[in-house]
């Protein structure tokens, strides 16, 4: 009788020593990175100096938050989605939709909050379409989640084009900063002594972005450890978790895997419409030219929790390498510190990545991915 118990324990054990297997890797690879990287650039003493003093300094670990966030949620619903035996592939186009629809949102209201709940509806019912196509008519779940993409890519600048006369919409509002959020709350407490804390903790050196940051940031940190809970920790999460490796052992349970897909499916629909919202309310702004202000994000999410071994937290760490990197080089193209073309600076998050993986790339697919099951068959 023990047995049936213990088996919730064991996987969270094994996730828990995935996820610090995955914390040394990324860590240890994210610093030879950057100090082979400088060192190997470096023409001079000074130039080595220059790099690190841009490595550590405030702006890029607040650049590095904000293009997290984006990330991040796209590679929570991702993992959400994938656990339970669907490969969504289309987080690119969810991002891109809830991008644009959270700008038009918050245009007609004025509020940056109902902004991001327009780009979690826009990002949910096209997350409920892939669902459909691929759970109720059993479409290759690859080609949907590219033609969702494809949708999103032309939908969404169309769309702008139409509504505000340009692709490139601007919201008219942005995200404030936790203390003006906090300032802005007039409750005597958090308005005036947390806030001074605050702004204290935000001048130190280089962990005073963390306290200068958006609320979307925070979101992302809670919306983490909330993912690993609900994945390791509660009926649901085991119910998706057997949706993706035995769907016919959590059918024979008495539970209907097709609704377990389907709100993992829409769960991941939620979670890429905040980061898609988040992305183009950061700047005030949605960008429809080329393959848009998103720019590929969706499709490093699932970079990230694959790297991550489907852990949110392990996703998370990934999600800060790409991002830490990708600030990184913004600050050394701006700062012209490298005697190298500006164009190879540009590859540096990208080259990282492909080397990671290349090292670290062992990544456990659900056994049930991808594959179709009807609740009830034999």
């Amino acid at each position: 009788m023990s047995a049936p118990s213990s088996i919730p324990e064991a996987v969270g054990d094994r996730v828990d020593a995935l996820g610090t297997r995955t914390t040394v890797a990324v860590g240890t690879v994210l610093a030879a990175l950057l100090a082979v990287g400088a060192l190997a650039a470096a023409g001079s003493g000074d130039t080595v100096v220059a790099v690190l003093e841009l490595l550590f300094s405030k702006s890029t670990l607040g650049a590095a938050l904000r293009l997290s966030v984006p990330i991040a949620f796209a590679a929570l619903g991702g993992i959400f989605a994938e656990k339970s035996g669907v490969i969504n592939i289309g987080l690119e186009g969810l991002l891109i939709i809830s991008a644009f629809a959270g700008v038009y949102a918050t245009s007609v209201t004025g509020s940056v909050w109902l902004g991001v709940l327009g780009g979690v509806v826009a990002s949910t019912l096209l997350a409920a379409l892939f669902a459909v196509v691929c759970i109720e008519f059993r479409a290759d779940q690859i080609i949907a989640g590219l033609a969702i993409w494809l949708i999103a890519l032309g939908l969404a600048p169309f769309a702008s084009q139409v509504v505000f006369g340009s692709k490139n919409a601007s919201a008219g509002a942005t995200f404030p900063d936790i203390q003006q959020l906090l300032a802005d709350t007039g409750i005597p407490v958090l308005s005036t002594v947390v806030v001074d804390a605050l702004a204290a903790l935000g001048e130190l050196p280089f962990f005073g972005a963390l306290f200068e940051a958006s609320p979307m940031v925070y979101l992302m940190f809670v919306a983490v450890g909330a993912s690993w809970w609900t994945l390791n920790r509660t009926s649901f999460g085991r119910w998706v978790r057997a949706s993706g490796e035995n769907p016919k052992a959590l059918d024979t349970a008495g539970v209907d895997v097709t609704r377990v897909r389907y709100a993992a499916v829409l769960l991941s629909g939620v979670l890429a419409g905040i980061g898609g919202a988040a992305l183009s309310l950061s700047l005030g702004q949605f960008v429809g030219n080329g393959p848009t202000m998103v720019n590929g994000k969706g499709f490093i999410a699932i970079v990230t929790y694959l790297l991550g071994n489907y852990n949110p937290i392990g996703a998370l760490l990934s999600t800060m390498l790409f991002a830490g990197l990708d600030a990184l080089q913004f600050s050394l193209q701006g700062q012209d510190v490298l005697a190298i073309p500006q164009s190879l600076v540009r590859t540096i998050p990208y080259v990282s990545v492909i080397v990671v993986l290349a090292l670290f790339g062992r990544t456990r697919i659900p056994e049930a991915a991808g594959e179709y099951y009807e609740s009830g068959e034999e």
